[in-house]
């Protein structure tokens, strides 16, 4: 019988049924063995998820992405949905928007310890005594001949007046005479402060500005200030005239008397024509 079927399929395999049977008995087979295999469920690949950097508030936030939910960012984050809702403020659904940012956490910075300052103690020193400034100044005397206190061209300076310069606190007093030159009467090197400066003018003149002068003089300054003066007008003393004015009295009653007189003589030569 061995040799009768060996015989039957040498005589097959020279037919091409027997190939397409053979290919068939493969393929069943195969859908076998796959069939039976163990079920493998593919993986999803694995979510890589890294801590978003505290901001400026100290806040960590969460973009939301397409798909995500608040389980979902739970996984991802290990923040619990309860925790997401109390946070956020969102209802009991969770309902997130795709770009929301979702409050994670907030992060309090841990105060940075300031190291102790060593203090030295520094040795006291004498404190220097602040030098004053010192100023100049000038006073000038001049003869005001139309009496506006303004000097003039032409106006030239007067001999003889007395100046005082004196400090509000008393502590410095400079006295003087103006001169009848161009130049003025100077007091250098005097501390800056407030003074006052005052004027007599000389016999013989009446003054046409204040005698009596404020100034604050800083330092480094050189302050001229200008007094006027004006010649006086003198009147003679009583019972001295000059001799027109003794004789003028007479003078009139003469006078009178001549007129009178050739009144007198015209009425007389009238009478006698007739």
């Amino acid at each position: 019988m061995g040799f009768g079927l060996s015989v039957i399929i040498k005589k097959m395999t020279r037919k091409p049924l027997f190939l397409c049977i053979l290919l068939g008995g493969v393929f069943a087979l195969g859908l076998a063995l796959a069939f039976t295999a163990p079920a493998r469920a593919s993986l999803p690949g694995q979510a890589v998820y890294q801590t978003p950097t505290p901001d400026a508030q100290g806040r960590i936030l969460y973009k939301v992405q397409s798909g995500d939910s608040c389980l979902r960012i739970e996984l991802l984050t290990g923040v619990k949905v309860e925790q997401l809702r109390t946070l956020n403020k969102l209802n009991e659904a969770c309902d997130l928007i795709v770009g929301q940012d979702v409050l994670l956490a907030i992060v309090t910075p841990a105060p940075t310890a300031t190291p102790a300052l060593e203090i030295t103690p520094t040795p006291l020193l004498p404190t220097p005594t602040q030098q004053r400034g010192t100023g100049e100044i000038c006073i000038v005397l001049f003869a005001d001949v139309n009496g506006n206190a303004v000097r003039e061209e032409g106006e030239g300076p007067i001999l003889g007046g007395a100046v005082s310069i004196t400090d509000r606190a008393g502590s410095i007093s400079r006295t003087g005479l103006t001169t009848d030159q161009d130049t003025p009467l100077c007091f250098p090197d005097l501390p800056e402060g407030d003074y006052n400066i005052s004027m007599a003018v000389p016999p013989g003149y009446n003054p046409t500005t204040t005698t009596n002068y404020p100034l604050k003089l800083l330092a480094g300054n050189r302050s001229i200030i200008d007094f006027g003066a004006q010649v006086s007008v003198r009147q003679p003393p009583p019972g001295q005239g000059n001799g027109n004015g003794a004789r003028s009295p007479l003078l009139l009653i003469v006078g009178a008397l001549l007129i009178l007189g050739g009144i007198g003589l015209g009425v007389y030569f009238r009478f006698l024509r007739r």
